[in-house]
């Protein structure tokens, strides 16, 4: 029996819910995408990947009880719909094992080779990261990481842009704040990539699906408002579409007609933007024409114009004015006959499979015999990922980084087009000031201008450049360089970051003495004796955690603002303290301790008054943990502090789970007291996580589960969505885990409740 047989054995043994789709039905599916497009019948490097796939995954579930094999093959469907190359879609196949199981990067190497190594590792996250960064430090390292792998091959980003497209597909078995979490990250970083790229076929989808989870309200009304006229819509669409390819027909002009309803974010995007409700909207239908050439695109419009009536103002030349995606089309808004605007949008076969597949319609742009306009059209999708590599370069902070991304990737930012003096087009987010126009140009233009041209005329370095504006920049050797006021002016990150550099690099030396000169006025306005902190031990940990490569960068971060000084005194003082308690010694436990380390004796189990029974230690102070508030009935472990005597901890803790090696020996068993031992009149406090649908009478329900069963709560506090959710953090105390599942039951019944789970660290 060969490997592939024996798969397919196990997929029929694999009990996967009857609602998801089996393995080998998947691999026939790729295998079937795979032949439409690639003229080779050798799929012996997709099968060897997917046997080794399905072996290093084949005890992993997915959150919704499928087999985990699912997802990378699905990820792998998704390439094969981009028509991408053999090695991209083996490492869509195999982008998860070296992150999620015991497989190598060498051994994926040894068997498939660099190019399949390369890109499996540009899509693996960090997995060394310390638990103790925050998650904006690890997203931030993340796409760090990931942009320098697309420097590298852009297939990176396509197998983490189809990774993400399968994960959005599947996020209902998601609970509901990593729903949130992973949407809105899909809707600042990944969408504004696909966009980037140029992938339409991608992009229109996670943003839809990101809607969908960030304002599910809205998503919902829209979906019930365009089904409400579903069928007088599409007759509508085909009334156009049939009498549009009968003028097309007549005028000799050989082209495709087919029409749609515009996706769902697209719209919402224009009723934000435009602060107008869905019946005010003009271009929800879009009915598409695809010719042969681009005279035939022009041809098109021109019957178009004669059979329909134009609306002012809302036609788009993007054929001549490529977006900067390189998106090229003719767009628009015609008066139907029942008087129902519509868009229609003329473009050739080339632009649709561009518009559809962006860069990876290109991606083998270098390769011999490839046209020039292939070539050219590819490096512009990618010159905004040298700006990116230019910033990242430059900058330390992760946080910063991080911030100018968003900001450079704001889908709601518009774009206006311009001119320089030789009649160069530039492309600059709506509302760009000549500031904007000149460091696109070159950061030394933008850095020596003292003003500027509009049409031939003087204007204000604040003029907001419009439509077809001809723009020349005035410049000086003897300027002294862009004004911190310039910040608050331009629109462009490119500007942004380029005029902040020119401050770090030209004041880094004034920055760095100003930096030191805050930390000693911050030490004595707290009464801190600075000397007592300024080591190599404690500035290494500062520069740890917030990614900079010397203390001076440090100092100079601090000096323009990019730090402030109270958070490295936090720091140093944390670290400070920490190197403290460790020196503290805690005679009891050492009593009890053996002689040749850290291992504890084993002697008669000592019982506290806190109803705890401590295996090895004897009448030794016992104090719960607040970080995840254990109570009878709990499986709990005991940690030996320094100085602090036994912390008790519940076993699914964080903390505990993330202790690492060396400390896990100062864990100890611990267990309740046998019921007859307790009193039953102890109480013991918890916490607990609500999340909700707001609504009125929401609290007052929450609040009577807790008055009916006389438990007391200590602390709450709520935090309430845009969306209509609300997150309920309660602090309460409690007999017992019994007690608390009972009332856990309860709170569930009410309406609105979505979730409730227990803090674990």
């Amino acid at each position: 029996m060969g490997n592939l047989d024996k798969i397919k054995k196990l997929d029929q043994e694999i009990e996967a819910p009857a609602d998801f789709t089996s393995p080998e039905v998947l691999y026939n599916e790729l295998i079937a995408a795979i032949r439409k497009y690639h003229p080779s019948d050798d799929i012996s490097m997709i099968e060897k990947a997917y046997q080794i796939a399905y072996d290093a995954h084949k005890d992993q579930r997915r959150k919704s009880g499928e087999p985990y094999i699912i997802h990378p093959l699905c990820v792998a469907i998704i390439l094969a719909d981009l028509e991408l190359d053999k090695e991209t879609l083996v490492a869509g196949i195999l982008h998860d094992v070296v992150e999620d199981t015991v497989m190598t990067e060498e051994e994926i190497t040894a068997i498939f080779g660099e190019e399949v190594a390369l890109l499996v590792d540009g899509v693996t996250k960090l997995t060394q990261i310390s638990w103790t960064i925050d998650k904006v430090e690890i997203q931030a390292e993340n796409l760090r990481k990931m942009f320098l792998a697309m420097a590298k091959d852009i297939r990176v980003i396509l197998i983490k842009l189809a990774d993400r497209l399968h994960n959005m597909r599947t996020l209902q078995y998601m609970k509901p704040e990593k729903q949130k979490e992973k949407a809105r990250e899909t809707m600042d970083i990944y969408a504004p990539i696909a966009d980037r790229l140029g992938i339409s076929k991608i992009k229109t989808e996670l943003d839809d699906l990101s809607l969908k989870y960030l304002q599910p309200e809205v998503y919902k009304e829209l979906s019930e408002k365009l089904a409400l006229r579903k069928d007088t819509r599409e007759a509508f669409i085909h009334k156009i579409m049939d009498e549009v390819k009968k003028h097309m027909d007549d005028a000799g002009i050989e082209a495709k007609v087919d029409g749609r309803v515009k996706h769902f974010f697209s719209i919402y995007k224009k009723m934000v933007n435009q602060d107008k409700t869905l019946d005010q909207i003009y271009d929800i239908f879009a009915v598409r024409i695809i010719v042969e050439s681009v005279k035939d695109c022009y041809a098109a419009l021109g019957v178009i114009h004669e059979m329909y009536k134009p609306i002012p103002g809302r036609f788009k030349d993007y054929i001549a004015m490529p977006k900067p995606n390189m998106y090229q089309s003719l767009h628009t808004t015609l008066i139907g006959s029942s008087g129902q605007p519509f868009e229609i949008q003329i473009r050739t076969y080339e632009m649709h499979r561009t518009a559809e597949y962006g860069i990876a319609a290109h991606w083998k742009y270098k390769e011999s015999g490839s046209s020039k306009a292939a070539i050219d059209s590819a490096e512009a999708k990618l010159s905004w990922l040298r700006e990116i590599l230019e910033w990242q370069r430059d900058m330390s902070d992760n946080k910063e980084f991080l911030s100018l991304l968003k900001s450079d990737l704001d889908l709601f930012t518009d774009d206006v087009y311009c001119f320089t003096p030789t009649g160069d087009v530039k492309n600059l987010p709506s509302g760009s000031t000549p500031i904007d126009f000149a460091y696109s140009i070159h950061s030394a233009v933008g850095n020596k201008m003292v003003g500027a041209r509009v049409n031939g005329k003087l204007v204000n370095i604040d003029y907001v450049i419009k439509n077809g504006d001809r723009v020349e920049i005035i410049t000086s050797q003897n300027s002294k360089g862009p004004s911190r006021d310039w910040l608050k002016l331009v629109k462009s990150t490119q500007a942004k970051n380029k005029i902040n550099q020119w401050f770090k690099s030209e004041l880094k030396e004034d920055n760095i003495l100003r930096g030191r000169a805050l930390l000693d006025k911050y030490c004595k306005a707290k009464d801190i004796n600075y000397s007592e902190l300024n080591k190599p031990e404690y500035m290494e940990k500062v520069m740890k955690r917030y990614a900079y490569r010397d203390w001076d960068s440090v100092l100079a971060s601090i000096g323009h603002g990019a730090l402030k000084e109270g958070q490295v005194i936090n720091k140093m003082l944390d670290e400070r303290n920490k190197k403290l308690k460790k020196e503290v010694t805690d005679t009891t436990i050492l009593d009890n301790m053996a002689s040749d380390g850290n291992k504890v004796p084993v002697i008669a189990a000592g019982k506290s008054k806190s109803g705890i029974v401590v295996k090895g230690i004897h009448d030794l102070a016992v104090r719960f943990s607040k970080c995840c508030s254990p109570v009878p009935g709990d499986e709990i472990v005991g940690f030996v502090t320094r100085g602090r005597g036994i912390s008790i901890h519940r076993t699914d803790c964080i903390n505990v789970m993330n202790l690492p090696q060396e400390e896990r020996e100062r864990l100890i068993e611990a267990e309740w007291q046998q019921p007859e031992a307790q009193t039953g009149t102890e109480k013991y406090s918890t916490e607990i996580k609500i999340y909700a649908n707001n609504r009125i009478g929401m609290f007052v329900d929450i609040s009577k589960v807790f008055t009916e069963r006389q438990i007391d709560i200590t602390s709450m506090n709520v935090r309430t969505s845009k969306q209509g959710k609300a997150t309920i953090v309660m602090t309460f105390d409690i007999h017992g885990i019994e007690e608390l599942n009972k009332l856990s039951d309860k709170l569930r019944q009410i309406e609105g409740v979505l979730d409730i789970e227990r803090t674990a660290g």
